[in-house]
């Protein structure tokens, strides 16, 4: 059972740094492209879509995560399983106070200056992805070979 929440862990982590990267890099600058007349329409479309790309991954890492931590059977791997549940709690809660705020805000039209807050602020959910997938791999490498 550990070998497969881990897998599906990793996955997930991998799946959502790859995706994280494309928001940061392509997606979110290309919002100042889309023209204030539709903005709105568009950034509420945005909010619906990516909500079916994001939002089972992101369950699945989570749970994933917890379940990894409640039955972990390798006691080196303790210290990583917690920080990389640590860093997906920091991931959660920067979506939440950070990202979220900003697309309420873009709803109602294009802002530059809350388009570049959610640029600047989605960093911190790249890098936290990052390392978690880093980590991952780490533990992969580690415990599965």
């Amino acid at each position: 059972m550990y070998e497969a929440l881990l897998l599906t862990n990793t996955a997930t982590s991998l799946y959502m740094t790859g995706l994280i990267w494309f928001v940061q890099v392509v997606h979110y600058p290309l919002f100042e492209r889309v023209g204030e007349g539709v903005f709105a329409d568009y950034e509420a479309w945005h909010a619906r879509l990516t909500t079916w790309v994001v939002g089972p991954p992101m369950l699945l890492e989570t749970a994933t995560s917890f379940l990894l931590v409640q039955f972990n059977p390798k006691p080196d791997a303790a210290i990583w399983l917690w920080i990389g549940l640590a860093l997906q709690a920091a991931i959660w809660l920067s979506t939440l106070l950070l990202q979220v705020p900003c697309h309420q805000k873009l709803a109602g039209g294009f802002n530059v200056e809350v388009h570049r807050r959610l640029v600047l602020s989605n960093w911190i959910r790249t890098a936290l992805w990052t390392l978690r997938s880093g980590i991952l791999l780490f533990l992969v490498a580690r415990f599965l070979s």
